[in-house]
């Protein structure tokens, strides 16, 4: 079953993709493996920690009028 969500903030994409990850059954360090990176990096990611480039993302999104939306498909492969 799918899961929608709009994305107004670095703070709801946080949420957002802790959601798909947690449906999924990950731990943070568990998806941090599966990409390649570290787990505090998916931590600041999911607690919607700022930086310039996301800042200057949801400034463009909202000064061009712009709705990001998010649907989680869980997976099916659990590897």
């Amino acid at each position: 079953m799918a899961v929608r969500g709009k994305v107004t903030s670095p703070e709801s994409l946080g949420r957002i993709l802790q959601q798909a990850r947690l449906l999924n059954g990950w731990s943070q360090r568990e998806l941090a493996a599966r990409i390649g990176t570290s787990q505090r990096y998916i931590w600041e990611i999911e607690a919607g920690k700022p930086s310039i480039y996301t800042d200057r993302l949801f400034a463009v999104l909202r000064e061009t009028g712009t709705e990001l939306s998010a649907t989680i498909e869980p997976r099916t492969d659990r590897e």
